[in-house]
C-alpha cells in the first residue's frame, strides 16, 4: 500500500497557504514565541517592530526551537535596516528588486549565503 503525506504551510497572520512560509522566533519580556509567516507578513512584522529593535540593544542570538522548519532569521535578530541592506546588495549584484514591498525569499537567501 502506498501512502502520500502532504504538508501544507500556512501563514499564521493571514491564514493563507504558501510554499514560502518560514518559522520566525522572537521574544518579549522573556517569553519566546514562534510564528509561521510568508515573506509579506514577515515584512509587516519587521516594519511594526523595526523602530523598537533599532532603539534597543542586542543581547545575543536566540536559537530557533526544535519545531522550526526553516532558519531564515528571527525577527528578534533582524532590524528594519536589514531589508535596506538586502535591497542594496541585490541591486549591486544584478537582481531585480522593488524599492518597496517584500524582498523575495530567493534574494534573501542569496544575500545570506553571500554575506556569511
Amino acid at each position: 500500500m502506498a501512502q502520500k503525506i502532504v504538508t501544507i504551510y500556512t501563514d499564521d497572520l493571514t491564514g493563507e497557504e504558501s510554499t514560502e512560509v518560514a518559522t520566525h522566533a522572537l521574544a518579549v519580556d522573556g517569553i519566546a514565541y514562534e510564528v509561521d509567516l510568508a515573506p509579506d507578513s514577515y515584512d509587516k512584522l519587521l516594519e511594526a517592530i523595526g523602530p523598537f529593535l533599532k532603539a534597543g540593544r542586542r543581547t545575543g542570538r536566540v536559537k530557533a526551537g526544535a519545531g522550526a522548519r526553516k532558519a531564515s532569521g528571527s525577527a528578534a535578530a533582524s532590524g528594519s535596516g536589514e531589508t535596506a541592506k538586502i535591497r542594496a546588495w541585490a541591486k549591486e549584484n544584478g537582481y531585480e528588486v522593488n524599492e518597496r514591498g517584500r524582498v523575495s525569499a530567493d534574494i534573501r537567501e542569496a544575500y545570506q549565503n553571500a554575506t556569511k
